[in-house]
């Protein structure tokens, strides 16, 4: 059998009976070796050599979970807190529950999409905006599980088929330019139609997790929060005026220097240097908030030296053609299984922005070769990559939502953040997928 295959579907058990996601990375990358034809000597040099790849993104994670510590010292989460809190009133009766329910949701929902193409800070807003509110969200007995399929929701689809931010990366900069580059006669204007029906499977996804999976209360501990719903927070009006400066500080270095690490960074030397965060107390700020943050930086190194073996061994390439010999003539199982091996790929890789290259190479002149359109093959090559970035335990997808969801310990990555977004985004997307490469 196929190593990739082994790989992946060893890292998915390991990962579903607890066993630590870095751990597992690291034990399914030296099976994918072994067996793809590799010396115990070379998988190690291969996973090492991986490693670095991953390094910038985990000290970007680090230093966010500094900035994100400093901001909640300050007071501004506190009262945005607050706000909501009070809004349920002393004895809140049920249509007011509902009303700041479906509020809640609707403003995650738009911070998470707006992330992508509005303000393309991708997750960093999460570990900002979720820990302060779990108090809220406990109160009103929402599922976190919901609450991780929303964020994942609006991290993915949004990309899908908005061309503007991460979304113009993906669509045009990776995906229209690996399909022209393979023989693929596309347009700009081709891609986000063709991804509309895809996209659909996301929204059916996102509306089955709302309207039937969590729609019933769940009940969590609730921490005692800083204040008691009815006493008004005392807040330094100085505090806030600098906590949101530094804000738009982070966004604009980020936006302009394209670095995670220095938006992050500067906002907290604001913080820092500011006199909010006293001297004495700003070395524990800063250690909390990289212990934040620090699993899902080790998570994103291992899976880096993880897809490093998993390409050294060439068995991604041999997958991918060895199609040819399953298929035979029928087209439709033709249009199946390249979407269940970009599924395959991503989940090991965790990232469908670095999948596309890999298989972009394979898939187009299969599918030509198959008779697909030029608007089937795109949305073949785009719903194959997106397949897997949500549910994938390695994707910043589902790691980032886990960051702010487990602030408190309690919600577990695999059962509450990696099963649901795979149920509820990656089905969808598979019978989406399928019907748009037969129907365009």
């Amino acid at each position: 059998m196929n190593a990739v295959v082994i790989a992946v579907c060893l890292m998915l058990f390991l990962s579903f009976i607890r066993i630590n996601v870095v751990v597992t990375l690291t034990i399914s990358a030296v099976v994918a070796g072994l067996i793809g034809g590799l010396d115990i000597h070379q998988t190690i040099a291969a996973f090492n050599d991986g490693l670095g790849g991953g390094a910038q993104i985990a000290l970007s994670y680090a230093l966010l979970g500094a900035f994100a510590a400093a901001l909640s010292h300050s007071g501004l989460t506190t009262l945005i807190s607050y706000s909501i809190i009070k809004k349920l009133g002393k004895e809140p009766n049920n249509n007011n529950t509902q009303m700041v329910r479906w509020l809640l949701l609707v403003a995650i929902l738009a911070m998470a999409v707006s992330s992508q193409n509005i303000l393309p800070i991708h997750i960093a807003f999460i570990p900002i905006l979720i820990p302060p509110l779990l108090h809220v969200i406990s109160k009103l007995n929402i599922d976190r599980r919901l609450i991780a399929c929303i964020l994942t929701f609006g991290l993915v689809t949004t990309y899908m088929i908005l061309p503007i931010g991460f979304g113009g990366i993906f669509l045009n900069d990776i995906l229209l330019a690996n399909l022209n580059t393979n023989g693929l006669n596309a347009v700009n204007s081709q891609i986000p139609q063709a991804m509309l029906l895809p996209a659909l499977g996301m929204v059916c996804g996102l509306l089955t997790a709302i309207f039937i999976s969590y729609r019933k209360p769940r009940q969590y501990m609730i921490e005692q929060p800083v204040m008691s719903d009815t006493q008004t927070p005392v807040i330094n009006r100085k505090s806030i005026i600098i906590s949101i400066s530094a804000i738009v500080v982070t966004l604009i270095v980020q936006l302009q220097t394209d670095s995670m690490i220095f938006g992050a960074l500067s906002g907290f030397i604001i913080f820092r240097f500011s006199g909010i965060i006293k001297q004495d107390i700003s070395k524990d700020l800063f250690n909390q908030g990289v212990h934040m943050m620090a699993s899902i930086g080790f998570i994103m190194i291992a899976a880096a030296g993880f897809a490093a073996v998993v390409k050294s061994t060439g068995e991604v390439s041999t997958l991918v053609a060895s199609l040819g010999d399953i298929i035979g003539d029928n087209k439709a199982l033709a249009a199946l299984l390249m979407l269940i091996v970009g599924l395959l790929i991503t989940m090991g890789i965790g990232s469908s922005f670095s999948t596309i290259p890999i298989i972009a190479t394979i898939y187009v002149p299969l599918a030509l070769n198959f008779g697909f359109s030029v608007a089937a093959t795109i949305a073949l090559v785009g719903t194959a990559a997106a397949l897997g970035d949500a549910g994938s335990p390695a994707s910043d997808s589902t790691l980032g939502p886990t960051a702010g969801l487990n602030a408190d310990g309690q919600h577990d990555h695999i059962r509450d953040s990696v099963i649901p977004t795979f149920v509820h985004y990656n089905i969808p997307l598979i019978v989406f997928g399928w019907i748009a490469a037969m129907v365009l």
